[in-house]
């Protein structure tokens, strides 16, 4: 009989690109046959943690095992009250890791998490960038199941030229650098008059309203779709030959691989766990960070050089096949055993 799971996270936005992993994985492990329930998709963050806490509460008898998306912001006070609640009642639990900014909140919070990744029955590092630093930090049960995806909802397109049409698809956030992206523009502009750049994603913190206010006074061809749906942008997609990724802080996004599924060249910045999803120069292209000159180069050089970054976009199809659900529902049900 498979395992009965609590999924513990925030299931804000189903179907939506902007959604945590939840909601696809909640999916999928049912696919499989476990019995899952789910917590929370309230709004207020108050309701959210008290709705979370009561699940545990309520279905601790009938729970074999809690999942826990981690994450390093606010979320991460949600995760450790779940994990505490979980020990109280001494049910096993499996944090999930996720955010590049997970190591600055080992430093910042170590007696915290010492309680909450080192009573676990097991943390899962979606990368080996934090599967090594949780190793390091003396967090030896946890262990490295990837991202996943649904490879048949990302279809791979061979392009046969690549113009400086550019899509970026995150929220607006000022981790994520997005003004970066609107910069590499003007950047390309200069030597392609034709360039242009989509944004996908809602606003968060006040960034969108920046990044318009500086087209408008700039007058550059920019658009803003807001949120859409995974299908939405996977579709849209098509019309545009970059997929750039401009954050200052990063584990291994789940746009970026989709994007790779996609056929779309990827140019990023050198951060976080990006290196261990991207092997430069061989299935995409790693910038320093907050270079906008050093970004738009690479994505003239790829214009150029249509031969190279078609097997840039091969590479990377090719290994994201190993992110596919099929692969790494292996790796989950070895887990969960």
């Amino acid at each position: 009989m498979k395992k009965r799971i609590l999924y513990i996270g925030n299931d804000l936005r189903v179907n939506s690109f902007t959604a945590t992993y939840i909601s696809f994985f909640s999916k999928m492990l049912k696919k499989e046959g476990y019995i899952v329930k789910t917590a929370s998709t309230r709004n207020n963050k108050g309701l959210r943690l008290i709705e979370m806490l009561g699940m545990v509460a309520k279905y601790r008898k009938t729970t074999d095992v809690v999942l826990i998306d981690t994450y390093g912001a606010m979320n991460f006070y949600y995760a450790y009250l779940v994990a505490k609640t979980c020990q109280y009642y001494s049910l096993e639990y499996i944090p999930i890791l996720h955010g590049g900014n997970l190591p600055e909140r080992l430093e910042d919070s170590m007696s915290y998490s010492k309680s909450l990744f080192g009573k676990a029955k097991v943390n899962v590092a979606p990368s080996r960038f934090l599967y090594d630093i949780f190793k390091a930090k003396g967090f030896d049960n946890t262990e490295i199941v990837p991202n996943s995806i649904e490879l048949e909802n990302y279809p791979f397109k061979e392009r046969t030229e690549f113009k400086p049409k550019l899509l970026w698809v995150r929220r607006f956030q000022k981790r994520y650098n997005p003004l970066l992206a609107i910069k590499v523009l003007t950047e390309l502009l200069r030597e392609y008059p034709d360039a242009e750049l989509c944004m996908v994603g809602p606003e968060k913190d006040g960034s969108m309203k920046t990044c318009k206010s500086y087209v408008r006074k700039h007058s550059l061809p920019v658009r803003f779709t807001g949120k859409l749906k995974k299908k939405e942008w996977a579709k849209l997609s098509s019309d545009y030959d970059f997929f750039i990724n401009t954050t200052t802080i990063d584990n291994t996004p789940i746009s970026v691989i989709e994007a790779m599924s996609l056929g779309l060249p990827v140019v990023s910045t050198n951060v976080g766990g990006m290196p261990a999803l991207i092997e430069d120069e061989k299935d995409g292209i790693l910038v320093s960070e907050n270079d906008k000159k050093a970004m738009a180069e690479a994505i003239s050089e790829l214009i150029q050089d249509t031969q190279k970054t078609k097997e840039i976009c091969k590479e990377a199809r090719k290994k994201v096949e190993n992110f596919g659900w099929e692969t790494v529902k292996e790796d989950w049900n070895r887990v969960l055993k």
